[in-house]
C-alpha cells in the first residue's frame, strides 16, 4: 500500500459550520461505535501516530449536540497520552497541508466576562469519492497510537481483500523523532508490534495461511479479551508506570537482536569492535589486580581444539590451519543436536564448528525443534556410515552441507517428504511427485513416433486411355497433282472445267490447279458470283 494513497482524497474546503451529528459515525452495533476515518490520515507520512488516536476521539466526542468541548488535558487522559503529544497532533490535524485540507475544525469561544473557554472541535465532512476506513471508537482508547495505525491498515486491507506483506506494513509505521524521523521501522520492530497487537485480541495472525506463504491478518470489530471501553462518562486515570525492567538486549528501539535470533548478521565496527585510539571514551582500560598477587590461573579442561591459546601457551606461527580466535562456546541445545556425531567433533576445526553452531541456532530460532534436528542428523549420519563404511573427507563440511539442511517442499512441517508431527507422507510432496510423473509420461509419449496405419491394397491398374484429337481435322481432300499433271490440265482446260473446280474446290484450290490467268476471269463471271457485268 503506497504512501501516495494518502493524497487520494479530492480537495475539499473547510466546513464553515459543524456537520450533522451522525455524518461520520455508525450506530453502536456489533463492536460498538465506529468512526469513518480518511485513509490519508492512516497512511499519510505527514501525520504522527498520535494524530489518528486524537482524530477518532474528537470525532466520537463531536457527536454530542455541543460537539467536542473537551480540553486538551482531558483528551490526553482519555487516550493515556501526554498533553504535549495531543497538542502536537492537534496542530497537525488543524493545519491545512499543501492540498488545503484540514481534518479538524476548531472554533474558540470566549465567555461574556472575557475569560476563554475550551475550544469547540469537529471533523470535516468527507468527500463521497474519498477513500476511508471504519474504525471502532474504543480502539483509540485501548491501543497505543502505533498499534492503532497498524490495526487501521489491516482493517482497510481486510475489507478490500488485499494481501499484506511485512514490507507494506513497514511503509506505514515510521520513526517519529531523531535522525531517522520519517524512515520506516525495521522488520523486527514491526513484527514485535504485530505480536503485541495480537496479544491484545484486536487482530488474529494466521501464519503462513495467506497467498504465497504470507501471514494472513484478520481484524476484529471488538477485541477477543476485555479492554477499556470508552462508553464511560468519566475519563479513567492513566495507569501507574511499571517498575523498570532489568537491562536486556531486546529493547523496543535498540539495535540488538532478539535473544532467539542468534548472532547479528553484520557487525558495527563503531560499537562491536571499538578501536584503541578513539576520540570518545579513549582506549580499553584494564582492571587492576586485587591484592598483592596476580590472578590465579584458570583451569581450562577442554581440549585444545575447542579453545584458543591460553595464557602461557605458545603456538608456532608456521603452523597452518590453526584457529587463533576466541574459545568455542556452544549452548546445551547445540550439543544435544550434535549428539549423533559427537565422536567426530574433535577432528573438526574450531571455525567450522562455530559455523555449525550458528546454523543450528538459526534453525532452532526458526521453529525447528532440537529433537527434529537430532533425528535428521542421526538418520543421515547412519546412512553415510552404512553406505561408505568409513567417513572420509571433512566431516564438518558434510554436517553443514548435507547433514543439517532440511530436505522437502516449502512447507515448514515437511521433513524429507514426510510430515514431522504425524509421520504421514506430505501431501504437497505427493502432489509434486504426481505432477512430475505425469509430465514425464507426456514427454515420453511425445518423443515416441506415432504408429503408422497399415497400407491399403493397391487398386487394379486401369487400361490406358486413348485420347482422340478434338475438333477433328478438316478433310484434306484429294492428293494435289504434280507439275506435269497441272500443265496438262491447264492445256486442256475449258471454261466449264474451271467453273466446276471453283464450285467444288474453291478459289485457292482452283488457282493451284489452273493458275491465276485461267481462274481470275471466271471469278467475275455474272453467272458465278451473281453480279452484273462490268
Amino acid at each position: 500500500m503506497p504512501t501516495a494513497v494518502a493524497y487520494a482524497a479530492a480537495p475539499a474546503a473547510a466546513a464553515p459550520c459543524p456537520p450533522h451529528v451522525a455524518a461520520s459515525a455508525r450506530p453502536r452495533a456489533g463492536g460498538g461505535l465506529r468512526i469513518r476515518v480518511p485513509l490519508r490520515l492512516v497512511v499519510g507520512a505527514q501525520y504522527a501516530d498520535a494524530a489518528l488516536s486524537v482524530y477518532i476521539k474528537i470525532a466520537a466526542l463531536a457527536m454530542r449536540p455541543e460537539n467536542c468541548r473537551a480540553e486538551v488535558a482531558t483528551i490526553a487522559t482519555y487516550l493515556c497520552l501526554s498533553k504535549t503529544a495531543v497538542e502536537r497532533a492537534l496542530t497537525q490535524l488543524t493545519t491545512a497541508g499543501t492540498d488545503g485540507i484540514a481534518e479538524v475544525i476548531t472554533v474558540r469561544h470566549t465567555s461574556r466576562d472575557g475569560e476563554g473557554e475550551s475550544a469547540e472541535r469537529w471533523v470535516r465532512t468527507m468527500d463521497s469519492a474519498e477513500l476511508f476506513v471504519w474504525l471502532p471508537a474504543r480502539a483509540a482508547t485501548s491501543l497505543p497510537p502505533r498499534q492503532l495505525r497498524l490495526y487501521a491498515v489491516i482493517s482497510y486491507a481486510q475489507i478490500r481483500r488485499m494481501p499484506l506483506s511485512l514490507a507494506e506494513l513497514r511503509a506505514v509505521v515510521r520513526h517519529q523523532y531523531g535522525d531517522s524521523a520519517g524512515e520506516p521501522l525495521g522488520e523486527r520492530q514491526v513484527m514485535r508490534l504485530l505480536d503485541g497487537l495480537e496479544d491484545t485480541g484486536w487482530i488474529t495472525v494466521h501464519r503462513r495461511q495467506g497467498p504465497r506463504g504470507r501471514h494472513a491478518y484478520e481484524a476484529h470489530q471488538r477485541p477477543l479479551h476485555p479492554v477499556l471501553d470508552d462508553a464511560a462518562g468519566e475519563p479513567s486515570t492513566p495507569p501507574a508506570a511499571a517498575a523498570p525492567a532489568p537491562a536486556a538486549p531486546d529493547i523496543h528501539d535498540g539495535s540488538a537482536p532478539r535473544t532467539a535470533d542468534g548472532s547479528p548478521s553484520r557487525e558495527d565496527h563503531r560499537t562491536d569492535r571499538p578501536g584503541r585510539k578513539s576520540g570518545l571514551g579513549g582506549g580499553i582500560r584494564r582492571r587492576r589486580n586485587t591484592g598483592s598477587y596476580g590472578p590465579a590461573p584458570v583451569d581450562n579442561s577442554v581440549a585444545a581444539t575447542f579453545r584458543g591459546a591460553a595464557q602461557g601457551e605458545k603456538r608456532s606461527n608456521s603452523q597452518a590451519g590453526t584457529y587463533r580466535g576466541p574459545g568455542l562456546q556452544l549452548s546445551p541445545r547445540v550439543w544435544q543436536v550434535l549428539e549423533p556425531v559427537r565422536a567426530e567433533l574433535p577432528g573438526i576445526r574450531t571455525w567450522v564448528l562455530r559455523r555449525i553452531g550458528q546454523e543450528i541456532g538459526l534453525q532452532l530460532s526458526a521453529g525447528a525443534g532440537a529433537e527434529r534436528l537430532t533425528a535428521r542428523l542421526l538418520t543421515r549420519y547412519s546412512r553415510l556410515t552404512a553406505a561408505e563404511g568409513a567417513r572420509r573427507g571433512d566431516v564438518g563440511r558434510w554436517i553443514l552441507g548435507a547433514g543439517l539442511p532440511r530436505h522437502g517442499c516449502r512447507l515448514p512441517s515437511c521433513e524429507s517428504g514426510t510430515t514431522w508431527s504425524t509421520g504421514d507422507r506430505c501431501h504437497l510432496c505427493a502432489d509434486i511427485a504426481a505432477a512430475e510423473a505425469e509430465r514425464l509420461a507426456v514427454e515420453t509419449a511425445a518423443e515416441q513416433p506415432a504408429p503408422q496405419p497399415e497400407p491399403e491394397p493397391a487398386a487394379p491398374a486401369r487400361p490406358p486411355t486413348r485420347w482422340l484429337p478434338w475438333p477433328p481435322p478438316p478433310n484434306p481432300g484429294p492428293e494435289p497433282p504434280g507439275p506435269a499433271e497441272r500443265e496438262q490440265l491447264r492445256a486442256a482446260a475449258t471454261p466449264a472445267a474451271v467453273r466446276q473446280a471453283l464450285a467444288e474446290l474453291g478459289a485457292p484450290a482452283a488457282i493451284r490447279l489452273y493458275g491465276r490467268a485461267l481462274v481470275l476471269p471466271h471469278l467475275t463471271d455474272p453467272e458465278h458470283d451473281g453480279g452484273t457485268p462490268a
